[in-house]
């Protein structure tokens, strides 16, 4: 039986780029397309699935992709906030438009399967995943290996969109890593339709095969833009994977790998402090170019989050670092200057001078988005490598991995030599919260390395609790829609 896929955006995508031909406008219906004739027209020319693969890049910044109209839903890095402000590290330090107030940082989306907020990190993910269905399946299924290069490429970058959005669902669903406890369903075709929940191991089976054949199909592959996933990007996401499920001496093998490419380099003190608003810069492995032309104003990241854009940051919806996360930042490390250090104003620890628009216009003199998204540095493969390196027992290796990012940090980090055991894994662990604040890689952070945060003096609510990374509180349930709509998940919530 033919595989029938509903007109969405991304076949409309496929649609227009097969437009040119007159007897499929003739002969399909206008509102169904199949993926045979996908896999007919790919196999002919890819530039008809690689229009469809840039829809699915397009859904990690574009607005309503969680199924709202909010104004923190906005894509991958909507969700990145999200992790930061349930790990603790990112403060709410003044609400006057309500974003994040109650059902992040007081944890009512978390708790209550009805909220739309829960609703929207399920939507948003199973979406991608689906868009990425129908690429997989175009270019012949799980299994296959497409005689065109083109179309290697482009199935690797399919599976590796896959896997990262089953992986970030398993974080967010689940309290920590159990083989064997049920928490998705799992939909690796089109043909898949309202799935019971299955094990961890059967979802992190598939992030780890998607990932793993992503790096074999994209060998030989040079992108055109970092929106796209490569080989170390995609070696990249599989060491967050191996780093969730405990399997440490892979997350040591791959972000050695990757370092040792070349491919990419620290950012240096200069540009700690630049902006953290361009694509090019030789630090950042993942992320996308915004330009004009893609329609993001107040509704995006740096709507949220930078002072200098027309944003809720600057009109009276701060974040800042957590309080004691900041006073634990050593007075010589550059990146203490990242943030607004007059404790007398509203704005103190704000990020000022770590994520600011180029043109430093205070309050934004323009509504137009133009400034970048990061999705991955490779300072978090330095700092997975050195993690990884002391959960192993290679304690000099993860001292080398450690001051080679220190060393455009901080005077001397020699100090770090002397760290062993316990005191070595929370240097590391600290390392990484100050390295990566607000980019969303906190959540991960406190849930691979099973620890507790407690809440600095500047945030809203929850001040001075401590709070385990298995907390009830810190994961999405399964939302409302889904257990209405999909009898097996239904049942199993009986």
């Amino acid at each position: 039986m033919k595989k029938i896929v509903k007109l969405t955006l991304v076949t409309a995508i496929i649609l227009f780029a097969y437009s040119c031909s007159k007897d499929f406008l003739d002969k399909t219906p206008s509102q169904v397309i199949t993926t045979e004739q996908i896999a007919d027209a790919a196999s002919r020319n890819p530039d008809v699935i690689r229009g469809t693969m840039t829809g699915i890049y397009s859904l990690m910044f574009e607005t309503g992709t969680g199924g709202t109209t909010n104004h923190d839903d906005f894509g991958q890095k909507g969700y990145d906030i999200y992790g930061d402000m349930l790990s603790g590290d990112m403060a709410l330090s003044v609400s006057t438009y309500g974003w994040y107030r109650a059902d992040i940082t007081e944890f009512v989306a978390t708790t209550d399967y009805t909220r739309t907020r829960d609703y929207m990190v399920w939507r948003y993910y199973y979406r991608i995943i689906r868009s990425a269905n129908t690429v997989i399946d175009a270019l012949g299924g799980n299994d296959a290996v497409p005689d065109l290069d083109d179309n290697k490429y482009i199935l690797g970058q399919a599976k590796a969109m896959r896997a990262h959005s089953y992986f970030y669902l398993a974080q967010y669903f689940q309290k920590s890593y159990d083989p064997s406890e049920e928490i998705l369903p799992i939909y690796k075709t089109l043909q898949d339709q309202n799935g019971p929940k299955v094990a961890a191991s059967e979802i992190y089976g598939l992030i780890v095969d998607d990932l793993n054949s992503a790096i074999s199909l994209l060998n030989g592959f040079s992108r055109s833009a970092k929106n796209e996933i490569n080989v170390n990007v995609a070696k990249g996401i599989l060491a967050y994977v191996y780093g969730a499920m405990g399997n440490n001496e892979m997350v040591k093998t791959l972000t050695g790998e990757i370092i040792s490419s070349g491919e990419f380099t620290l950012m240096d003190s200069a540009e700690v402090l630049g902006g953290f608003n361009d694509v090019n810069t030789p630090g950042w492995m993942w992320g996308v170019d915004l330009t004009a032309d893609n329609g993001l104003d107040l509704v995006s990241w740096w709507g949220q989050m930078d002072y200098y854009s027309y944003s809720y940051a600057a009109y009276g919806d701060y974040k800042a670092i957590d309080l004691d996360l900041y006073n634990a930042i050593p007075a010589d490390d550059v990146r203490k200057d990242q943030f607004y250090a007059n404790s007398s104003s509203a704005r103190f620890l704000q990020p000022l001078y770590k994520f600011y628009d180029a043109s430093r216009v205070p309050y934004g003199a323009s509504t137009t988005v133009t400034a970048d998204y990061v999705y991955m540095r490779v300072a978090e493969m330095y700092l997975l490598n050195a993690e990884a390196s002391a959960k192993t027992g290679d304690e000099p290796q993860a001292h080398i991995s450690l001051k080679a990012l220190l060393s455009e940090r901080v005077a001397d980090p020699s100090y770090v030599d002397a760290l062993t055991g316990q005191a070595l894994l929370d240097e590391i662990y600290l390392q990484t919260r100050i390295e990566l604040w607000g980019e969303g890689k906190s959540y991960l952070n406190l849930k691979r390395n099973k620890r507790t945060t407690t809440r600095g003096a500047n945030h809203l609510s929850h001040v001075g609790e401590t709070i385990s990374y298995d907390d009830e509180r810190l994961t999405f349930e399964i939302p409302e829609s889904e257990i209405l709509n999909n009898p097996f998940i239904s049942d199993q919530n009986n």
